[in-house]
């Protein structure tokens, strides 16, 4: 991904730094591993001072997304601090894990000594422990308060996919929440994971950190649209569209002109309307958009083509998810 700043956008250009390089790691684009550009690099390629590039950098790496490597540079974390956070925990419950290991074993003698096979017992408590994840396990999403847009468009993609009722938490509030509940789990974009797991995991809630769409279709579609046209982006996240704000001018500079709205500002919506060429719109703001564009057609001088993007979990993502859960396909739920 070419990294470009738009000097003359009213978001300040670490946060569009900061925003495109999230989305790059949410998404794949830098995996695991990857070596990111150096300092230099970013400040030869988006014209920021290289204090500035460094402290985004900070700022990721503190949220336990990259990791600095001595005379070598910022790699993509890959698992090694949820390795980490799971031998602390083992080892500060020893004592009752040790308990817990005993108790266990006591219980298998049992069902031995009253005719089980060990296939058969191991098959009873794997019910068993299945059938009290899907009645009692409470499943959330969790992003922080400014990016709820965000998770709206996640909650209303898994309550559909898999079937499942799923809560909306801002993570100001997860630790308030999660108090509250006898077990639980915490779906997240993966850039906010470290956050989340450190109130989630001392809490006995499990998180599954989930990767956004590449948004491969649209990052083409935009590709292909002629110098000068008009590009309108429309979604219910405010965080979203600043990000594909950001990513577009990282696609074609200057050439196209972008306009963004939240779907419930219907004045905007309507401006845009007007003069857009193409309109891409997430899944949520789909059909309101539509019947605002059918309404305003006889107003219009040129109908601009409408673009319902991708799901903002990628499939491959949802498709995980759904293993992790246990959960079976939506279709199949009565």
């Amino acid at each position: 991904m070419r990294i470009s700043i738009q000097p003359d956008s009213e978001i300040p250009g670490s946060v569009q730094l900061f925003n495109l390089l999230c989305f790059a790691i949410a998404c794949g684009q830098f995996p695991p591993g990857c070596r990111l550009p150096s300092t230099r690099q970013l400040a030869m390629q988006t014209g920021l001072h290289r204090n500035t590039i460094n402290k985004v950098y900070h700022q990721l790496e503190e949220m336990g997304l990259v990791e600095t490597r001595a005379a070598s540079g910022i790699y993509v974390s890959g698992s090694a601090h949820q390795v980490a956070n799971t031998s602390r925990l083992l080892s500060q419950d020893l004592d009752k894990s040790k308990q817990a290991l005993q108790e266990i074993r006591q219980g298998i003698d049992h069902l031995q000594q009253q005719g089980f096979s060990l296939e058969q017992v191991r098959d009873l408590l794997q019910a068993e422990i299945d059938w009290r994840l899907r009645c009692s396990a409470q499943v959330l999403v969790c992003v922080p308060g400014r990016d709820l847009g965000t998770g709206e468009l996640m909650t209303q993609q898994i309550q559909q996919a898999l079937g499942i009722r799923v809560q909306l938490v801002p993570l100001e509030d997860l630790a308030t929440v999660l108090e509250q509940l006898h077990s639980s789990t915490v779906v997240t974009i993966r850039y906010f994971l470290s956050a989340v797991e450190a109130i989630a995991q001392p809490r006995g809630a499990r998180v599954l950190p989930v990767d956004v769409s590449d948004y491969a279709k649209e990052i083409d579609l935009v590709r292909q649209l002629p110098p000068q046209a008009c590009l309108g982006l429309v979604s219910i996240s405010t965080a979203l569209l600043e990000v594909a704000e950001v990513i577009v001018h990282s696609l074609r500079g200057e050439e196209l002109l972008v306009l963004t709205a939240v779907i419930s500002d219907t004045e905007r919506v309507g401006s845009i309307l007007r003069r857009a060429h193409t309109l891409i719109c997430d899944v949520a703001s789909y059909s309101t958009l539509r019947a605002l564009l059918r309404q305003a057609r006889a107003d219009l001088i040129r109908v601009p083509t409408l673009v319902c993007a991708d799901p903002h979990i990628g499939e491959a993502a949802l498709e995980e998810l759904r293993r992790e859960l246990g959960r079976i396909p939506a279709q199949e739920v009565e």
